[in-house]
């Protein structure tokens, strides 16, 4: 196993965990758990940020990779891993959004940022799993 193929397992792990510390910050927000959901989220969002950091250098290494042609389940791989990218674009964006009101205290706006920005975040970050398990345990890339 190579670097490139270390980090991809990295990778995967930190989509994994940045998707629990989202799920533990949304409870704990409905909990009232407010100072436990701030640090959940900080928490989550440092975790994507190692995340973008290894998979730029995974990438820079040992370069992308694709699913055999010939293989199991390919299209399936290729509608997944195209909404997941698109939507992974949208991440930093909406998660540096509601990261600002929030500290800003402009809650009701924070709010409003939110109910597209969890959804689509934890998407990328499930998804994320899912692709590596794809690429790399199904396919054996």
């Amino acid at each position: 196993m190579g670097l490139g193929d270390t980090l991809a397992a990295v990778n995967a792990t930190l989509n994994g965990t940045s998707a629990v510390f989202l799920v533990l910050g949304w409870w704990f927000i409905r909990q009232g758990q407010r100072a436990r959901h701030k640090r959940a989220m900080l928490t989550a969002f440092a975790i994507s940020c190692a995340f973008l950091v290894s998979y730029l250098t995974r990438v820079a290494i040992s370069g992308t990779h694709t699913y055999p042609q010939y293989y199991p389940f390919r299209s399936f791989y290729l509608i997944l891993l195209a909404s997941h990218v698109l939507l992974a674009a949208t991440v930093p964006f909406l998660a540096v959004a509601a990261i600002t009101l929030a500290l800003k205290n402009r809650l009701p706006a924070h709010r409003k940022v939110v109910r597209w920005a969890l959804p689509v975040w934890l998407y990328v970050s499930v998804t994320g799993v899912l692709v590596y398990v794809m690429l790399y345990g199904v396919a054996g890339v």
